[in-house]
């Protein structure tokens, strides 16, 4: 690597830890804020999804902007917001506040996530992407690895707010690196597509608002019923509309690539899997085991320890044996983790226990996340890879808010936090979906390319352009 490269790896990566840090140390926190604020399960909840939602629904205007104004330059806007949000959500007496807090959090997420890949993406090129990626993937899974930890060392040590005042050090020290080391970069000038963003917000939010509040309000009433048949015309609407807009801000078209449709299809599967199962496992440690934040946080390490050993060497093996073989291998193995763990739940469970389907799940998913992104990445020509960079993390995040509803909603149908017993009760059949779940993601990944050709010694006549051909391997 280049000076320059190593300085965009580095920086992306950081920023990138970041947000996902943040994401994962409210886990661990979870029960010590349900006791704090008196907050309900749908409050919880919504910790979680007011970040991921207005996360999902802005990564492709903010993807859009960058294209326009200077990708470098929306991240650092995005770097600036998340840090303010983080000291609002710090400061935040209530739920009210802490749940506007977080929204606001998932706005500067938006703005960094798919700048960080689209800067990689152009730093980058050909082969290099996957390497690159992977030791992407690693660095930010050390957020995986550490944000329990850590929520669960400051929750238990200081105070639950001080676990988004983590945020503001890493967030002062980015902005002036950044704008000193990173090279700007712009894509193809795109209008802003605000017809597609109202169509897109309403409908993830009609949707997530209806699994949110159905165990509340019923799941016959018409508040339940209503939201979610409004959600789903509106996706409707959304499709219809992006098929004939001027300037869409989803592009269907790239749809029409196996590589891109596949590789979305089971990232958003697999995020809704991993994020819904550890909302609940990190309460399920607990509530029904016994452990403090710190103990449940420590505990958690054989689930996400491996993101930072498998991912980069799964990002070294994908231009050799293609995605679909470690995406199908990887999702494969977090599906027998799933079925593993519903059948060992119980109010008596030993802890012990978990920790070899937790492994086996946490390999599956570090083998499948730097497959998935090169599989979207590559399908693409190099100039729209920040369009197709937003549209992964949409998805993703959309994955992630939808996961935590459907698991929840399931769990709250059968239990409750009432006992150790009632607990156990909803999270098997809940741990029985991300199962399903997991399935799902397995049987789209089947969709996205196999091992590829190698590379010629002698560049034919078009050579000239390795990214085109490579992406043309990619979309067959």
């Amino acid at each position: 690597m280049t000076a320059a490269q190593r300085w965009t790896l580095a920086l992306a990566s950081v920023a990138s830890l970041m947000v996902v840090l943040d994401m994962l140390v409210v886990t661990t926190a979870l029960n010590r804020i349900r006791l704090d604020l008196g907050a309900s399960m749908a409050e919880l909840e919504w910790t979680i999804t007011a970040f991921t939602l207005s996360f999902a629904v802005l990564l492709l205007p903010a993807s859009a902007l960058g294209d326009r104004l200077g990708r470098r330059r929306m991240f650092l806007a995005g770097v600036g917001v998340f840090t303010a949000a983080s000291v609002a959500c710090a400061v935040a007496p209530g739920t009210g506040l802490l749940i506007a807090a977080r929204g606001v959090q998932g706005v500067g997420a938006a703005l960094i996530m798919p700048h960080a890949m689209a800067l990689l993406g152009v730093a980058f090129p050909g082969r290099q992407r996957a390497r690159a990626l992977g030791a992407f993937s690693s660095v930010t899974g050390l957020g995986t690895v550490g944000g329990p930890v850590a929520g669960g060392a400051i929750t238990q040590g200081l105070d639950w707010h001080w676990i988004f005042w983590v945020n503001v050090p890493i967030g002062v020290l980015l902005i002036p690196l950044a704008r000193a080391r990173m090279t700007e970069s712009t894509g193809p000038a795109r209008r802003l597509d605000f017809a597609g963003l109202v169509l897109v917000t309403g409908a993830a939010f009609g949707l997530v608002w209806g699994l949110v509040r159905g165990n509340a309000v019923g799941w016959a009433g018409v508040e339940t019923i209503g939201t979610l048949a409004g959600g789903a015309v509106l996706a409707v609407a959304f499709v219809a509309w992006e098929l004939r807009a001027a300037a869409p801000m989803l592009p269907m078209k790239f749809f029409r690539t196996p590589a891109f449709s596949g590789g979305n299809a089971s990232s958003f599967l697999l995020y809704a899997t991993t994020v819904g199962v550890t909302f609940l496992l990190t309460q399920y440690l607990q509530v029904v085991l016994g452990y403090s934040p710190l103990g449940t946080g420590l505990r958690l390490i054989p689930w996400t320890l491996t993101l930072v050993i498998v991912g980069p060497l799964a990002g070294a093996l994908v231009p050799r044996v293609g995605e679909r073989t470690l995406l199908v291998g990887g999702l494969t193995m977090v599906t027998a983790a799933m079925a593993w763990i519903a059948v060992l739940v119980s109010p008596d469970l030993s802890y012990p226990a978990l920790i070899p389907p937790m492994v086996l799940g946490s390999c599956g998913i570090s083998s499948a996340m730097p497959a998935a992104q090169n599989a979207v990445l590559g399908a693409v020509p190099p100039a729209s890879v920040g369009a197709a960079s937003g549209v992964f993390n949409t998805l993703r995040q959309l994955g992630n808010t939808f996961g935590v509803a459907i698991l929840s909603a399931v769990f709250a149908s059968f239990g409750g936090f009432g006992s150790a017993r009632m607990f156990s009760a909803g999270f098997r059949p809940a741990m029985e979906v991300a199962t399903a779940l997991a399935v799902g993601a397995a049987i789209a990944a089947w969709w996205t390319p196999g091992r590829r050709p190698p590379v010629p010694a002698a560049a034919p006549a078009d050579a000239a352009s390795p990214a085109r051909s490579e992406i043309s391997v990619a979309s067959r």
